[in-house]
């Protein structure tokens, strides 16, 4: 791997903390985001003369902070905001910052709270922390909410420009505005660990550091609220996901489906934290919330030996449960399909065709191929699989449909 190469790669997995580290100096996140991208062209100058340094990725934070307290030497309020980071020019760490009742030392959670601030709409405060969180491209972030990429590019300029206009503290708030605040907190977790999962683009499969992140983020939160339901629900739902990843490929790096994967290398730990935390949400009755929901749906994955041994019953019944919107209604035909039969998923997925939000969506052709395919209408389900192949932007998924296009078992 050449000197660019690991730049890059670092850079990937390292980006939301480096942000989040150099937010804390200069508050405000479009300049923090710039000054790590400099961080970036310096490594790219220097490395493949240098050499990659030891810790990279400390390297990188370094180079950040220096340059942001560059930043902050040049403003009329150098001497104040010097004060506030609690820095010299050396690299030395910053000093705890006053902390109260249910406070949170976590630059990334900090910046989270800070992207999800009401001032910003509901799309914008989801696409300005999966820029900054996740290291999504605008790209990524407009496919994976089925939008243009123009649209999604002018939400983060915009959302950006009104934090720093709105003055928004990079703190974790407290009480009240948090709660507010949560809703879209965890949406925007829930995507980052989507993203590590089934990566929207690129050569691999699955981005294993992302969904390390995610769920790293969760159960930070959750210690933060330990009472709170849906927050539960998540890290019930990404630590029962995340007990499979390492089936998710082969050997060969291949995508291995759920139903091929081999169920003895799941992660038993990590099922019974799942079901664990999925138990605490459940505790405190009434009507569970989306997340809750989607955690009993992984549960029941994680309990039944096999594919053909899963409630797909229990399964379609939980969806149902869902806020509705074409996307969870084309989960639902597959459980559907599994329960009463390839003609019951389908009946669903054609009316879904229909949707002008799916039109795009490879998952729909994908799906459809596959209750095809066990109706035995062999070639039009081949069919579907190459169309799916042609809307897909994961190099890795592309080939698997293909693959399954020219009739090869996945």
């Amino acid at each position: 791997m050449t000197a660019g190469n690991v730049v890059e790669t670092v850079f990937r997995i390292e980006s939301a903390r480096i942000i989040a580290g150099v937010t804390r100096i200069v508050r405000d996140v479009g300049i923090a985001e710039e000054i790590a991208q400099d961080a970036l062209v310096a490594a790219l100058e220097q490395w493949p003369e240098s050499g990659v340094p030891d810790n990279p990725g400390a390297w990188l934070m370094a180079t950040a902070k220096h340059r942001a307290i560059d930043l902050v030497r040049r403003r009329e309020t150098y001497a104040r905001k010097l004060a506030e980071v609690g820095r010299g020019l050396t690299d030395v760490a910053p000093p705890a910052e006053p902390s109260g009742p249910g406070d949170i030392d976590d630059d990334l959670l900090r910046l989270i709270f800070t992207a999800c601030h009401p001032v910003l709409s509901a799309e914008a405060r989801i696409a300005l922390t999966l820029r900054l969180l996740g290291g999504l491209t605008t790209d990524e972030i407009a496919r994976a909410h089925l939008v243009p990429e123009p649209t999604v590019a002018q939400r983060i300029v915009r959302a950006k420009r009104k934090l720093a206009r709105a003055g928004v503290p990079f703190d974790v708030p407290y009480g009240q505005e948090r709660a507010q605040r949560l809703a879209s907190v965890l949406e925007v977790i829930y995507l980052i660990f989507n993203e590590g999962y089934a990566a929207t683009s690129g050569d691999d499969w699955v981005r294993p550091a992302l969904c390390e992140e995610a769920v790293r983020l969760a159960r930070v939160l959750a210690g933060l609220m330990p009472q709170e339901g849906e927050v539960l629900g998540l890290v019930a739902l990404l630590e029962i996901q995340a007990s499979r990843t390492r089936t998710r490929t082969g050997p060969d790096g291949r995508p291995v489906l759920l139903a091929d994967q081999d169920r003895t290398r799941w992660d038993r730990l990590l099922i019974r934290r799942g079901l664990t935390a999925l138990a605490r949400a459940l505790e405190g009755g009434g009507a569970p919330g989306p997340y809750v929901v989607q955690a009993s749906i992984a549960a029941c994955h994680a309990r039944a030996g096999s594919w053909a041994e899963t409630d797909w019953a229990r399964i379609a019944a939980l969806y149902a449960l869902l806020p509705p919107s074409p996307v969870v209604e084309l989960n639902r035909a597959v459980a559907v399909g599994m329960a009463q039969g390839p003609e019951a998923g389908l009946a669903i997925v054609d009316v879904l065709a229909k949707e002008p939000e799916l039109a795009a969506y490879h998952l729909l052709p994908s799906v459809r191929g596959d209750l095809l395919a066990r109706l035995g209408r062999t070639v039009e389900a081949r069919a579907e699989f190459a169309r799916a192949a042609t809307l897909t932007r994961n190099e890795a998924e592309r080939e698997l449909l293909l693959r399954r296009a020219a009739g090869e078992a996945p």
